[in-house]
């Protein structure tokens, strides 16, 4: 299916966001948060948040540095 991964599309299998996550190497990293269609999924939800055509996902990299 296709959807959009911080405005830029992507073809995916993924029918979760935590598939996704996945598939995009950041299902690890600590600081990492995500929105689906403009409302945050808690990280404990990832698994159970479901991915439709067209969904819009937003993934936010925390960092530090000075």
């Amino acid at each position: 299916m296709r959807v959009h991964v911080n405005d830029e599309p992507r073809e995916t299998a993924a029918a979760h966001l935590a598939a996704l996550l996945q598939e995009l190497g950041v299902a690890q990293e600590p600081a990492v948060a995500a929105a689906v269609d403009g409302q945050v999924v808690p990280r404990s939800r990832w698994s159970e948040q479901t991915l439709s055509e067209g969904a819009q996902i937003l993934v936010i990299r925390a960092a530090q540095g000075g």
